[in-house]
């Protein structure tokens, strides 16, 4: 069944959908490896796109689907307008969505497909700005053409201009999006002057604290905090952030990044290739000479993401990881190219959720693609029960390293 459900979706255009002049040469597969897809026309989507989104880019993209642990060999639905770029040139590219297949994502043996993870918690798909809802009707289309009965559309930005499209679409015929599970998720108003906004989030109690902390460190060495843009400053930056990322609780759990191959290749390219862009910055904080914090931060457009942290668990009780976010908070403010910033981050984190006050929402949404279809609920609630047992399983890991560090 699940061989039948995966095949599905990546079967031969069929005669009925394959009229419109965007579509794939008939024959062709509609579900292309995302390599396959051409990096000129993505980089050109991803300036028009109706919300930016950092993961999906195509210097990050690619190098997650090439090596980075349980999410290799992504394929991609692609939308073209009927419009060229230019006189006798090629169709524009007016959508992209990484996707793998439901039975890839959850061991579900239904035909579905589901936004490829990109190693962030933001999966909205780059849709044209100006054409947002004829590129989000097309990727449905491909989808129906490749199979597919549904889209499980997951880490979407529920309030968005991408959302809005897809709902839109479905509306116009006669269908409704199924929101599986949502939360509200930090982010940062980088407009606003960032000691104001940092009194409001932490108040002059707490800041003082922080600015004693901070004396208490610059014992350790003079507090300085660094930005690395260019690729030589990013690349070695990165060598100090996973050395630090591997030193905490994440090295511990074996979950940092430097700790598995496949992960350290997939950074190591992503961060270079973005760098040439001036899509990514590496930031430290030091005491002196000595790495204490750092942090890495992707920007596309308007928008920061602010990705990973790791600090050096020897200077744990100075907040390093606040102190950096602090500084962080006033370098993105500062910053007139950078309007807001995603924090990323779990929509409990302690540590970021009293700085940046901004809260949006997020969430996993299925998208039905024909009306009526007995499929979709059916997928539905495969879904619901996976989630479901999904949060049995956190809970009781909770549970254990809470009793672990009790005793």
């Amino acid at each position: 069944m699940a061989e039948i459900a995966d095949k599905a979706v990546v079967h031969r255009a069929s005669t009925d959908d394959a009229t419109s002049a965007h579509a794939p040469a008939k024959g062709d597969p509609v579900l292309a490896p995302l390599a396959d897809i051409p990096v000129c026309q993505w980089r050109a989507l991803a300036e028009r796109v109706a919300e930016p989104n950092a993961y999906y880019l195509p210097e990050w993209a690619l190098a997650v689907s090439a090596s980075a642990r349980g999410r290799v060999g992504a394929m991609a639905l692609s939308a073209f307008s009927d419009a060229p770029l230019a006189y006798d040139g090629p169709a524009r590219m007016i959508g992209l969505l990484p996707a793998v297949s439901l039975w890839r994502a959850y061991r579900i043996p239904l035909p579905a497909l589901v936004s490829a993870q990109p190693y962030g918690t933001l999966c909205t798909p780059p849709l044209d700005a100006d054409l947002a809802e004829a590129a989000a009707e097309r990727l449905m289309q491909e989808a129906r053409r490749a199979g597919a009965h549904a889209l499980m559309l997951r880490d979407m930005s529920l309030d968005g201009k991408a959302m809005r499209a897809f709902t839109e679409v479905l509306r116009l015929n006669g269908m409704r999006p199924r929101l599986m599970q949502s939360c509200l998720r930090a982010c940062l108003d980088a407009t606003r002057d960032a000691d104001e906004l940092l009194a409001d989030a932490l108040g002059a109690k707490k800041l003082k604290e922080l600015r004693r902390l901070r004396h208490r460190l610059a014992e350790h060495g003079a507090v300085h905090f660094e930005v690395a843009r260019t690729p030589a400053e990013v690349t070695a930056a990165l060598e100090t952030f996973l050395v630090l990322e591997a030193s905490g609780w994440k090295g511990k759990r074996g979950t940092a990044l430097v700790q598995h191959q496949g992960d350290a290749a997939f950074i190591r390219r992503a961060t270079a290739g973005l760098a040439e862009t001036a899509q990514c910055e590496i930031v430290t904080l030091r005491a002196g000479d000595a790495p204490v914090a750092g942090a890495i931060v992707l920007r596309h457009r308007e928008r920061a993401f602010y990705f990973k942290l790791g600090i050096d668990e020897r200077f744990a009780k100075y907040s390093p990881g606040v102190q950096l976010t602090l500084d962080l908070t006033r370098h993105l403010c500062g910053d007139p190219a950078i309007r807001s910033a995603d924090s990323t981050a779990a929509p409990d984190h302690p540590m970021i959720n009293p700085i940046w006050r901004g809260r949006f929402a997020i969430g996993d949404v299925l998208i039905p693609l024909r009306r009526y279809d007995p499929l979709v609920p059916m997928i539905h609630t495969a879904l619901a029960a996976h989630s479901f047992a999904e949060e049995v399983a956190r809970g009781a890991v909770r549970f254990i390293r809470s009793r672990g560090k009790s005793h």
